[in-house]
């Protein structure tokens, strides 16, 4: 945790070149160390105790979702939005309330139109943690927005975390961890591809933790610079053939949707239109695409009273 403090202490002062650059040099040097546990960790298939299987008999569960991290995106959220109820898919957009401006039209329109609106962070500094004077300070800053937004769920910058802390938000769940990504600033992951639920005391009282269960699309597009989604896929489908839950948290702000010159840190958005095309026409009649939202509130329901 001391490396993240100080790295994102001087973050502001690194160019963004520099920054991509350095990253990228660290994957390669990390990616041999890890193979055996990305992209896919197999000790991750293991269901919950007691698991009856997801609703409607569906094989796999599916969660979309998506940080928007900058103006950029919030530019782009609309067009997110319309490519993926094209396709007859909703998601979640997470949006950063201190760092941009998050028109409440936007909102509204999203929600209207049957996609969920979650908090992400409160600045996205990477301090949220840095003690826990600091959180809980911030915490009742990230609270005013989710009851103003009407959110039930939370994802912290950077996917650092601190599951304990948490529960001091009024959420129904968190979505800041993930299976396996050793990539990561904070990269102890869950070696789950279930949600679970994370308890505050003895009464069970808590929120649903969601990891993510894909790769990133900064991750792999960015910084590893793949130029194709076979990662995407054939992580999907060790997913769906071991019944779990997939959850890809992609970026309006990386994605070029007008097919303009491209800067360093955008990728075509046809990547992220053919991984939603071959759930659809590969995967669909298995597949049950929920917001997290709903995830959390059947968990609550339907496996909180057997778990």
């Amino acid at each position: 945790m001391l490396i993240n403090k100080c790295y994102y202490r001087v973050k502001p002062l690194i160019p963004r070149s520099a920054q991509l650059f350095l990253r990228r040099n660290l994957i390669r040097i990390k990616i041999k160390k890890y193979k055996n546990i990305w992209p896919i960790d197999e000790r991750a298939a293991t269901p919950p105790s007691g698991w009856p299987g997801w609703p409607e008999g569906k094989r796999f569960a599916l969660i979309l979702t998506h940080d928007v991290e900058t103006a950029r995106g919030v530019e782009r959220c609309h067009a997110l939005a319309n490519l993926e109820k094209s396709l007859g898919f909703r998601s979640s957009f997470n949006f950063v309330p201190e760092r941009y401006k998050v028109p409440s039209h936007l909102r509204h329109d999203l929600a209207n139109q049957g996609f969920e609106v979650g908090v992400h962070d409160l600045n996205h500094d990477g301090k949220l943690y840095d003690s826990k004077n600091i959180f809980e300070e911030r915490a009742v800053k990230i609270n005013k927005y989710l009851e103003e937004w009407g959110s039930v769920g939370f994802r912290s910058a950077s996917m650092l975390h601190n599951l304990e802390w948490l529960h001091k938000l009024k959420i129904k769940y968190d979505a800041s961890t993930f299976d396996t990504d050793p990539f990561e600033p904070q990269s102890d992951g869950m070696c789950t591809i279930f949600p679970f639920w994370k308890a505050m005391d003895s009464t069970n009282e808590g929120y649903l933790e969601i990891p993510y269960t894909l790769p990133q699309d900064f991750l792999l597009f960015i910084l590893m610079k793949e130029k194709n989604i076979e990662i995407w896929k054939n992580k999907l489908d060790w997913i769906v053939k071991n019944g779990g839950m997939v959850l890809l948290n992609t970026h309006p702000d990386y994605m070029n949707f007008d097919n303009n010159k491209m800067s360093e840190d955008e990728y075509p958005v046809e990547y992220y239109e053919e991984f939603i095309r071959y759930i659809k026409y590969i995967h669909e009649q298995h597949c049950w695409n929920v917001l997290p939202k709903d995830m959390a509130h059947w968990w609550v329901n339907r496996i909180g009273i057997i778990l």
